[in-house]
């Protein structure tokens, strides 16, 4: 989806909403009479994707900050020191607003209330996209539900007729599971039997995305919220369907980070991202040349451009890998420990450079899964970032299974091939099926070093339960189970009287 359909007609139609469930400019797009034809369906369809894409920042901070993956060395002024550290009251919640994400709910809202009406001229395109708007809405809820909890349910776009039903009270997270249970459900059914994706392109929402979201939703429902072996096994199911869609592992993991293979069968469903249109996230996570042109790479080559391989940059290092983190892929056999961070050392050892992490000359590291492609004399950040990959839904499966007193074994094991490839041997790499916690903790693991800087590792700890959490989470621990939900702000409560401040939290 590199080129976005009428963009600025887009933005023209898709007003943004000012506060969530307290919003000043309702959707007119109805009363215009501007829903009646195909042509309009067809130019506010990319629109979600861009609605997505601009959340893209907040997806990351909540599935991701919290966990143990960062809070290590920068070499500039670090960011969200506060949720790295779970340092929250409600004086200082994060995420006014619910995050912005009831606004792209009222606009999926209003994509799912008109287009149904509307006659195509292939009925098939247009159950294909209500199939990937309400995908995208359970995508939507679900991160709620994680995060805040109880939240507000909202099904209908707002309307001039229903301002003064703007303010609704937070409904208990049975209802909102059901009610994404529902949307998992809805969506598969307007795709039917077509496992196609939209225009060839894995940017679009798909019957296979929506079979990894259901896998991922019913495993937190059964392991949280007492679903148990029905829920588990309905995750099973819908995730072994996955594989038949021409989905499928790439070869070598470093091979998916690159501009120019982001069209991979591996990505399931990602943001697009393109020069001169938008940019991801990870420039945060590189530096300045300024910073990076004194040092070495930890093979021993010179960063700078005199006498080295002038590594052109112009970021900010906001984040740190932790040094969790750093031993955790400080494995020269791991293709993940190259493909994941250039670590950076203040001397190259003789030449030797440091192919085992060494603290006193450590520097801080570059991240290397998302760094676009150069332009001249600049970096563009141009990667499309995977929200669902097939190495997600193998890991998942092996969750299900585990959480069936299955053997996980063979999906963790298949996912430690790939890692390292010729390196793999299987007297030492593989994984032996052992009991539910060993093979949960085997499978966190495996999950960490796969998707860090993909927003999963707050997320898998939450889905394994409390203790894991506690387990790995420096800042919390028993007693603090509150705190896994996050506060709403005082603000939000003025707006909305009905609002109650999520449980633990002191008004």
């Amino acid at each position: 989806m590199k080129n976005y359909i009428s963009i600025i007609v887009i933005i023209a139609f898709f007003s943004s909403c000012s506060n969530e469930l307290d919003l000043k400019a309702p959707s007119e797009l109805g009363a215009t009479g501007f829903w009646e034809t195909e042509e309009a369906a067809r130019i506010t369809h990319p629109g979600m994707y861009v609605n997505l894409r601009d959340e893209a920042n907040d997806f990351w901070l909540l599935g991701e900050i919290r966990s143990d993956v960062w809070g290590g060395r920068t070499y500039e002024s670090a960011s969200n020191e506060n949720l790295i550290e779970s340092n929250i009251t409600v004086s200082t919640a994060p995420f006014g607003g619910w995050a912005g994400l009831y606004s792209n709910i009222h606009r999926v809202n209003d994509f799912l209330s008109n287009v149904p009406n509307i006659s195509f001229v292939n009925e098939s395109d247009k159950s294909h996209m209500i199939g990937q708007a309400y995908g995208l809405r359970a995508l939507y809820y679900y991160t709620l539900l994680k995060t805040w909890g109880d939240v507000p349910i909202v099904t209908e776009p707002f309307s001039t007729e229903s301002l003064g039903e703007l303010s609704k009270p937070r409904s208990p997270q049975a209802d909102v599971m059901d009610l994404i249970k529902s949307d998992l459900a809805a969506s598969l059914s307007s795709f039917g039997s077509n496992d196609s994706f939209w225009e060839g392109s894995r940017v679009y929402w798909s019957k296979a995305a929506t079979l990894a979201l259901k896998g991922d939703v019913y495993i937190w429902s059964g392991n949280l919220m007492n679903g148990g072996n029905a829920d588990f096994t309905e995750a099973k199911t819908a995730l072994l369907q996955i594989a038949s869609f021409g989905v499928s592992l790439e070869p070598n993991i470093s091979s998916l980070w690159g501009v120019e293979n982001e069209d991979n069968n591996e990505f399931i469903f990602a943001l697009s991202y393109a020069q001169d249109q938008a940019s991801n996230i990870y420039n945060s996570f590189t530096g300045r040349s300024t910073e990076i042109h004194s040092n070495y790479n930890d093979k021993g080559v010179f960063m700078g451009p005199v006498g080295g391989i002038n590594f052109i940059i112009n970021g900010a290092n906001r984040y740190g890998q932790s040094e969790k983190t750093l031993l955790l892929l400080d494995d020269n056999d791991d293709a993940r420990k190259d493909a994941t961070f250039i670590r950076l050392y203040t001397n190259d050892n003789n030449g030797s450079g440091y192919p085992v992490y060494n603290e006193p000359n450590y520097y801080g590291s570059i991240f290397n899964k998302f760094l676009g492609e150069v332009d001249g004399s600049q970096r563009i950040f141009e990667n499309d970032v995977p929200v669902y990959r097939y190495a997600d839904v193998i890991l998942l499966l092996a969750e299900a299974k585990n959480l069936l007193t299955e053997d996980p074994s063979g999906e963790i094991n298949q996912i430690r091939k790939r890692a390292y490839g010729t390196n793999y041997v299987p007297s030492t790499h593989d994984y032996v099926n052992s009991s539910e916690t060993a093979n949960a903790n085997a499978i966190l693991n495996e999950r960490y070093k796969e998707f860090i800087g993909e927003g999963k590792r707050w997320w898998d700890l939450r889905r394994a339960g409390n203790s894991f959490v506690f387990d790995n989470v420096d800042y919390l621990s028993p007693g603090d189970e509150y705190k896994l939900v996050l506060p709403i702000t005082n603000d939000m409560i003025g707006r909305n009287p009905l609002l109650e401040q999520t449980a633990g939290y002191p008004n």
